[in-house]
């Protein structure tokens, strides 16, 4: 039995966290890699026990150099290879639709369609020296299909910059431009890692679908149909048992229970 290429674990807070551990490719998004990430995802999503989800790598220099740059250069027909990059917004619409939050934990480089990844989740936690980028346009190849993560997360002149020169950019680059949530020292990273995503598995998992599904829904609405749908959200928020545990639970100064999904 060959071992798996994205390793999976959950623990007790229900922090399940996904391991990218296919070293001798650097983590290359090749087929099997991305279907096996797909699974995990799905599994994710479809387990109440699981709270949040962290993706990172298993390699320490390289969380994951990308598109499989072989396979995008073989004899393979162009109807197979078009059916293929299906796996690729499968995947980044997974992490952005789990109803659950989503957590990249990039302690590597975080290359070409791996930025896509990263971007995809709601929130990216990196290591110090980590350099985020699209390089593909590099070796021939335009970064379409992550094209419309970067705009969405990154200013334009700076996502034409990164796309149109295939230049890297530092965590601490990546932070200033709003896209990175904290840059964390090599020492220290594994403990604030787990402090991120212990500190969102304590949140009501409800709540956090509800709201994750939300900002889903209106994140391209024009304001006021944005609006609407938000009031309509936060009516059914309100008939929830758990807004009145939170409220309980801050009151009299003790942790809230929340209920199940």
């Amino acid at each position: 039995m060959t071992a798996p290429l994205v390793r999976y674990d959950v623990d007790d807070r229900g922090v399940a966290t996904l391991v990218l551990d296919d070293p001798s490719t650097k983590n290359s998004l090749s087929d099997p890699l991305m279907d096996e990430l797909i699974a995990r995802l799905e599994q994710a999503r479809d387990d109440d026990a699981v709270r949040v989800v962290v993706l990172t790598s298993a390699d320490e220099k390289t969380f994951s150099s990308g598109g499989n740059l072989r396979a995008f250069a073989d004899d393979a027909p162009i109807v197979q290879k078009y059916a293929g990059l299906d796996r690729f917004p499968r995947a980044y619409t997974l992490l952005g639709g789990l109803g659950k939050p989503t957590l990249c934990a990039a302690n590597g480089d975080v290359l070409a369609g791996a930025f896509g990844l990263a971007l995809a989740c709601d929130l990216i936690v990196a290591k110090e020296g980590v350099r985020f980028g699209c390089p593909e346009i590099n070796v021939g190849v335009f970064p379409f299909m992550i094209s419309a993560l970067i705009y969405r997360s990154v200013p334009r002149a700076k996502a034409n910059e990164l796309m149109l020169t295939g230049e890297l950019i530092t965590a601490d680059q990546a932070r200033e431009l709003h896209f990175v949530n904290a840059v964390v020292p090599v020492d220290a990273f594994a403990a604030e890692v787990d402090r991120w995503s212990g500190r969102l598995a304590s949140r009501s998992p409800l709540l956090m679908e509800l709201g994750k599904k939300a900002l889903t829904a209106t994140r391209d609405l024009a304001l006021p149909d944005a609006l609407t749908h938000l009031q309509a959200q936060l009516a059914l928020a309100f008939s929830t048992e758990d807004i009145k545990e939170g409220v309980a639970a801050f009151r009299e100064k003790r942790d809230p229970v929340w209920s199940q999904r």
